[in-house]
């Protein structure tokens, strides 16, 4: 693939091999060019229309979120074949995230290692943008989370917050219980702390006049007993779906010439996650009677993958590790490969 024999290195060399400045300078220039990227589309686009949790995608392939956090390059991921976008994990609190170093490729795993600890502008920056420049011309998820210096029994109110500023721009919530990179932000998977979440935020949807659909996004580490649990919550209190995975804490199938980045904190990506995603998939959709739809990610680096993740219950599926280190071709690539087979 030219991005990956020219482009990717020659990004690398003058970033100084630091993953963190690449993609920064990748969604600087994605937000630069603007509609003037929307040529390009006929090269990448892909028809292929479905609709799930009462959304038409116009593809089953989105870009997850993390990518693009503050809903800079809005414009650009349709024209480079996406069907849809999810921005964030956005906060109510503005912050920088964790220190630096804390984004780490490892190439030879196909595979990336962040604890980037939602850096982002805060949600209000992200409603004020959305309100400049409009939203893209795909479905736009917004992912929402607790803000680092909120204490874990205030949550409740971050969330809620995040909500009602982003309410007139999203066409899904997804609610992030699940990254590892914020302090005791996985507790709130347990039963009686999702059951309050999700009970507030479905009557704050209510009362701004409309129930935006709302996505729980679920760590590949639960246990099945835990996962089980998550799942009767989020069938409770009218969940539209699950998003399933996010990054893991495991450290199987990193190379062994990568084996000292192993000792690195934060989530893993990528190909290590490729069987468990779709294990985790799977037991959502049979646990539930399908009665959930989920938007398998995780470790899908190809078509293969990807209709791997599809038979195993998800409706759609995200790219994210795949993007970073790949490039567009592989959008194009996996939307194809799941059109052509229908």
């Amino acid at each position: 693939m030219l991005f990956d024999r020219i482009v990717r290195p020659a990004m690398y060399r003058l970033a100084y091999h630091d993953p963190e400045v690449v993609h920064e300078r990748t969604i600087r220039l994605l937000s630069r060019a603007g509609g003037a990227i929307r040529p390009v589309s006929r090269l990448y686009r892909t028809d292929d229309p479905v609709t799930v949790f009462g959304l038409r995608f116009p593809n089953r392939v989105g870009l997850a979120a993390g990518m693009d956090k503050n809903g800079r390059a809005l414009a650009a991921w349709p024209a480079l074949g996406f069907g849809f976008v999810e921005v964030g994990t956005v906060t109510r609190h503005p912050q920088p995230g964790n220190p630096k170093p804390r984004l780490f490729t490892l190439p030879a795993s196909d595979a990336v290692i962040n604890r980037m600890g939602f850096n982002n502008e805060g949600a209000q920056a992200l409603a004020d943008r959305l309100a400049a420049h409009g939203k893209p011309g795909v479905p736009l998820g917004i992912s929402i989370g607790k803000s680092k210096v909120t204490p874990l029994e205030d949550a409740v109110e971050d969330y809620r917050y995040s909500l009602r500023a982003l309410h007139p721009y999203a066409d899904y919530f997804a609610i992030n219980v699940s990254s590892p990179n914020t302090p005791g932000l996985r507790a709130l998977q347990d039963k009686a702390a999702l059951a309050e979440l999700l009970a507030e935020l479905r009557k704050t949807g209510a009362e701004l006049g409309g129930e935006t659909p709302l996505l729980v996004k679920v760590a590949p580490d639960l246990t099945d007993d835990a996962l089980a649990e998550l799942l009767e919550v989020c069938l409770e209190h009218g969940v539209a779906g699950i998003i399933a995975t996010n990054t893991t804490l495991a450290r199987t199938g990193i190379a062994a010439s990568e084996s000292a980045l192993a000792s690195e904190a934060g989530g893993l990506s990528g190909r290590p996650l490729t069987a468990r995603s779709a294990e985790v998939v799977r037991f959502v959709h049979e646990k539930t009677g399908g009665a959930l739809p989920i938007i398998g990610v995780g470790g899908i680096l190809g078509p293969d993958d990807a209709l791997r993740m599809l038979d195993a219950g998800a409706s759609l599926v995200q790219l994210y590790t795949a993007f970073a280190l790949h490039g567009p071709g592989v959008v194009r690539r996996v939307s194809r490969g799941i059109a052509a087979r229908g």
